[in-house]
C-alpha cells in the first residue's frame, strides 16, 4: 500500500436554508470561516484549516461527499491509479474548481457511498487561545463519520484490507458476522464507523470536544435559544468507545455528535475489542435506549458522477435494531 491517508476530514452537506443552519451550528460554537448566499464553511475551534463543514444551499437535504485528508498530492496519484486498475470510477475536482481545497478526487465506495480524498486545503486562524471567541459547546475539530451500509463485512474488509484502516471496536453476532466496526487513520478510535441498516446513507458527523462539561453547554445553550428539540440522545457514556455523547438534528435532519473521551489506539500491538451483539452496555454504558429514530434515520447521498441520490438497498444480515456506533 503506497497511499497515506491521514484523517477525516471534511463533510458537504446540502440544506435547504442557510440563516437557519447558520443559526443552529453557531450555537454550538461552530466557527464561520467564509460565506456566500450558496455556502457555508464552518470549523472548529482547534482547526487550522479552511473547513471541516460545507453546508450548500439545495431544494434537497442530502450528503454530497464525505471526506479525507491525504498526506501529499503524490498519494491523490497513487489513489486514483490503485482505484481505477480495480475499476471504480475516479472523478476528479481539479484545483480552483472548489473554493479553498486544492487538487480532489471522488470515487463511490464498495458500499456507495460518495466519498472524498484531497491534500490541500486553505490555511485559517487556529483559535484554540482566543477563548473570548469560545461559546456553545465549544466545538474543536471534526472527529469522525458513521455510515449505516447493508453489508458491513464488506466495508470492513475493503477498509483494512485495501485502504489501510485499522480495527479498534466492534460487535459480532451469531457465526462472529460484524454487525458494526470502528476504523481509523489517526490515532483514536475511529475516523469511520459502519453500521448494519438500510444503505448507504449517512448516519451522522462527529466532533470532538474538549471536556465532557462542554456537552451540558451544548445542551444548556440550545434550550435557551429553542433549539431543545434538536437534542435527539445524551448525553451520555457509550459502552462502545468509552467516549461521552450528545446526539442532535440539524434544522434539515442532519444528525450530529457532539463527542469527547475516547483512547488512543497507535500501538503496533493493539488489539480490536469485541463487543457481543446482545451485550446491553453495548449500547449505552449507563443503560439507557436509543430511540427508533437513531437506528431508523440518516441523510442520504449523492452518486459523485450522476449527483442524483443513490438507491438505497436492504441490509444482508437478518433485521434487527443495528447495533449502537459511535
Amino acid at each position: 500500500m503506497n497511499f497515506d491517508i491521514i484523517r477525516t476530514g471534511r463533510a458537504i452537506l446540502h440544506v435547504t436554508d442557510l440563516d437557519k443552519s447558520r443559526a443552529f451550528y453557531e450555537a454550538l460554537g461552530f466557527i464561520e470561516t467564509a460565506s456566500d448566499d450558496k455556502n457555508l464553511f464552518l470549523r472548529g475551534i482547534e482547526e487550522h484549516n479552511h473547513h471541516s463543514l460545507l453546508l450548500k444551499k439545495a431544494e434537497t437535504p442530502v450528503v454530497e461527499v464525505i471526506s479525507y485528508k491525504v498526506r501529499s498530492e503524490e498519494d491523490l496519484d497513487r489513489l486514483a491509479a490503485f482505484f481505477e486498475k480495480q475499476g471504480t470510477k475516479v472523478k476528479w475536482m481539479e484545483k480552483g474548481s472548489q473554493e479553498a481545497v486544492g487538487r480532489a478526487l471522488r470515487i463511490q465506495d464498495v458500499s456507495g457511498l460518495p466519498v472524498e480524498f484531497y491534500a490541500e486545503m486553505e490555511p485559517a486562524e487556529r483559535l484554540l487561545q482566543k477563548y473570548h471567541l469560545h461559546k456553545g459547546a465549544k466545538v474543536q475539530r471534526i472527529d469522525h463519520f458513521n455510515c449505516m451500509v447493508p453489508d458491513v463485512e464488506k466495508a470492513y474488509n475493503y477498509y483494512i484490507n485495501e485502504l489501510g484502516f485499522s480495527c479498534s471496536e466492534y460487535t459480532a453476532g451469531e457465526e462472529e458476522k460484524i454487525w458494526a466496526a470502528w476504523l481509523h487513520r489517526k490515532p483514536s478510535v475511529h475516523d469511520v464507523a459502519y453500521m448494519n441498516g438500510f444503505g448507504p446513507r449517512l448516519h451522522h458527523v462527529g466532533f470532538w470536544l474538549k471536556d465532557p462539561m462542554n456537552l451540558i453547554d451544548g445542551c444548556d445553550v440550545l434550550a435557551s435559544m429553542g433549539y431543545g428539540n434538536a437534542i435527539e440522545r445524551g448525553p451520555g457514556r457509550h459502552g462502545l468507545s468509552n467516549a461521552m455523547f450528545l446526539y442532535l438534528r440539524d434544522p434539515d435532519g442532519h444528525r450530529v455528535e457532539l463527542y469527547n473521551g475516547d483512547y488512543l489506539t497507535s500501538d503496533p500491538d493493539f488489539k480490536p475489542v469485541r463487543w457481543d451483539l446482545d451485550d446491553p452496555m453495548r449500547q449505552t454504558f449507563w443503560g439507557h435506549e436509543a430511540p427508533d429514530s437513531w437506528f431508523e434515520e440518516a441523510s442520504e447521498v449523492l452518486d459523485v458522477h450522476s449527483n442524483e441520490k443513490v438507491k438505497g438497498s436492504e441490509p444482508t444480515l437478518k433485521k434487527r435494531k443495528p447495533t449502537f456506533v459511535t
